[in-house]
């Protein structure tokens, strides 16, 4: 040890005595804004002995990146049911674009960016087949169905043959209050996410799927640009990328993580844009595609699969029939079927109800 100068054999010899995990708590405590969330600070339900190499909001990536419920996202729908180009978004890409532009705002924010990943990747775990459309026809089924609320009981009950993955309260948390109203980009269906790390993925959620959902839309040729209203062009730019830049520039250079309680935000004007063509998607693309008779057929599907299931649940696979957990039949019959892929459940339709060609 020779080689190291006068007062640096404490310092040397405390990083060596270190783990990985506290290096990164240590890191954070002095690089990330006030307002930030540490890993440190984490906690769980169920207590747990930390991790040597990474903290607890990596950990809590780790599990929901390795879950089962994760893996089916790429087989769920965004907004095109079944599309035949290669191209369009699924659920899983979705969840990916949600994530890298959240990151890339919480780095700009300097706040905890593994926080921010771990809840923007589950945020959706709890979505139906058939995107939506699902949803509200399994909540026609099952009053009270919300996506927002099932990735929770997802990653709370479902995931690992029913011990759940016991996820730190923030990453909790912030799955719970990732939805917003039809009323605005801004808008909070379910309060307000109790860390900047949750603000930050709710409004990066609806960044990302405003500009994707357009995308797909033009390449699917149910709109085309000189239909988008003109204040989206002047004010968030002509193209996807130019828009997706304006938005995540202007959230960083509008929002706080300097001083108590700290905002994500965007600026009035950005916003306004941004209202705009969330709200013409909604007039051209969402309402429309609701109404065709495939986005029917496929909400039939769902409530169809969700009363058989209910009529008998000894017909639910073993892992969701749980007498033990005192859930109701509708409510097991619920999870399978939010847990189901698009494909899955089309399948499982098809055998269960559409008969087969036989001969004497």
């Amino acid at each position: 040890m020779e080689w190291l100068r006068d007062g640096e054999m404490d310092a040397y010899s405390r990083s060596t005595a270190l783990t990985i995990r506290q290096r990164v708590e240590e890191a954070e405590a002095a690089n990330l804004a006030p307002m930030a969330t540490l890993a440190r600070a984490a906690v769980r339900r169920a207590p747990e002995r930390e991790c040597d190499l990474r903290s607890a909001f990596q950990r809590d990536r780790d599990r929901i990146i390795h879950s089962k419920s994760f893996r089916r996202l790429m087989h769920k729908t965004q907004v095109f049911i079944a599309p035949t180009g290669d191209h369009y978004r699924t659920r899983l890409t979705h969840t990916l674009e949600v994530t890298q532009i959240a990151r890339t705002i919480g780095r700009g924010l300097r706040l905890n960016e593994d926080l921010i990943e771990a809840i923007a990747l589950a945020h959706d775990l709890g979505h139906t087949p058939f995107g939506h459309a699902g949803e509200t026809a399994l909540a026609d089924s099952f009053p009270g169905f919300r996506h927002n609320e099932q990735s929770l009981r997802v990653v709370d009950v479902l995931e690992r043959n029913g011990r759940g993955l016991n996820l730190t309260e923030a990453v909790r948390d912030g799955i719970l209050r990732h939805s917003k109203p039809r009323a605005g980009i801004m808008g909070e269906a379910m309060g307000r996410p109790s860390s900047l790390e949750g603000e930050v993925v709710k409004i990066a959620d609806g960044v990302a799927y405003i500009n994707h959902d357009l995308d797909d839309a033009l390449r699917a040729g149910l709109t085309h640009e000189r239909a988008v209203p003109e204040n989206v062009h002047r004010i968030l730019g002509p193209t996807h990328g130019v828009r997706i830049n304006t938005l995540v520039c202007d959230i960083i250079d509008a929002s706080s993580t300097d001083a108590s309680p700290g905002v994500v935000t965007m600026s009035p004007e950005v916003q306004s844009a941004a209202d705009a063509l969330r709200e013409f998607l909604f007039d051209r693309i969402y309402t429309p595609l609701n109404q065709r008779p495939d986005t029917l057929r496929a909400q039939h599907v769902v409530r169809t699969l969700h009363a058989y299931f209910v009529d008998d649940p000894s017909r639910l696979p073993v892992e969701y029939r749980t007498p033990e957990r005192g859930d109701a039949p509708a409510r097991c019959a619920a999870d399978y079927v939010a847990s189901m892929t698009d494909r899955y459940a089309v399948d499982l339709f098809q055998r269960l109800f559409v008969p087969r060609y036989w001969s004497v």
